[in-house]
């Protein structure tokens, strides 16, 4: 398989759009609410309303947010282990996203609702990935999901309501727009419906939350290929694309990649942020799972020196496995040492 002035950002009002909610799912979302699976959300029953506001740029001194995650817990468990002082030192101390990857609709607003409640008490800005699109991955290491479309968009009501009114940065999907080989023709028409629904429920609820679709990275597709396929998916509704997610590509080449899909949508309002979590030895030929010899990339910053470019962000967890050294998102210490440079 695979935060909001943002210095270069673009904010916009933007007329509305089509709506592209499955008429089921507001009745999935009824039932889950009268079954009292889902905590209720201002305005979870209906279709949302247009965002009245605009995501607000960052400013040049924003501060992403460390909200603990494995490593932070695997650090303060071996205080004596020779590999502890590097990783803290190079990889606990940098902030880095929050990845929603198991679908619980009864929990995923205050699991959400943890994550920026915290970010807004420090005053700095959340990454959060939702991660529970239906057949994601297309059936490989971190396969799963929602079971369907309807129960998606009503997670992702639940999701959204747990982003409070604060900055937020949101990745929308790893994996969904590049990776769609397993899909047929009516799949991917509603793959893409789904992802643009989702991004106008989380714009709805938080004006101030930036959404970014996803654009794969500069070895898969063509600018041209997966531009017109974000134009499918409604990019429109967000704020822009991101792209590297789990991947290892260096960042001058992510930087001409994003730049050359940004040029090809020919929207001046579009951002872009790269993943340089594990891009600092850029990437060991076609390997991209759990490949030797790699290392952490540039910190998380808005300061990119590109026009386009948002931000750079640690999206995939340095540590965290593709699926081929051991279980997809599982923490691996020895892996962890090597990506800090040990």
């Amino acid at each position: 398989m695979r935060t909001p002035h943002l210095p270069h950002a673009r904010s916009r009002n933007r007329s509305p759009r089509p709506r592209l909610l499955f008429a089921a799912a507001a009745a999935t979302l009824g039932g889950l609410l009268s079954l009292g699976l889902l905590a209720p959300a201002q305005g979870a029953t209906a279709p949302p309303q247009e965002a009245s506001g605009t995501a607000a740029d960052l400013p040049q001194d924003t501060v992403f947010h460390n909200y603990p995650g494995a490593v932070h817990e695997w650090v303060a468990a071996n205080p004596g282990d020779a590999r502890q002082q590097l990783i803290e030192s190079r990889i606990a101390s940098q902030p880095q996203a929050i990845w929603f990857a198991t679908y619980q609709p009864t929990s995923v607003t205050q699991d959400v609702a943890a994550v920026t409640g915290a970010a807004e008490a420090a005053g700095e800005v959340p990454v959060l990935v939702p991660y529970v699109l239906p057949d994601r991955d297309c059936g490989g290491a971190s396969a799963g999901g929602a079971p369907d479309f309807p129960s998606y968009l009503s997670w992702t009501h639940g999701f959204a309501a747990g982003l409070g009114s604060g900055p937020a940065v949101v990745i929308l999907e790893p994996d969904a727009i590049a990776l769609t080989d397993c899909l047929d023709d009516a799949q991917l028409r509603a793959r893409y419906a789904a992802l643009g629904e989702a991004a106008d429920i989380i714009r709805a609820a938080n004006p101030q939350a930036r959404v970014y679709f996803d654009a794969g990275h500069s070895a898969w597709h063509s600018p041209s290929t997966i531009a017109q396929r974000l134009r499918d998916a409604g990019v429109e509704a967000g704020n822009g694309i991101y792209t590297n997610t789990s991947n290892y590509r260096t960042t001058a080449d992510e930087t001409a990649f994003a730049e050359a899909v940004l040029g090809e949508l020919g929207d001046a309002q579009l951002g872009a942020v790269i993943d340089t979590s594990r891009n600092g030895n850029g990437p060991s030929g076609s390997e991209w799972c759990d490949p030797v010899g790699r290392l952490v990339g540039e910190s998380p910053t808005v300061n990119t020196g590109s026009a386009r470019v948002d931000a750079y962000l640690w999206i995939k967890r340095p540590g965290e496995l593709d699926g081929c050294a051991g279980p997809a998102g599982q923490f691996s210490p020895d892996y962890a040492y090597e990506l800090a440079g040990g």
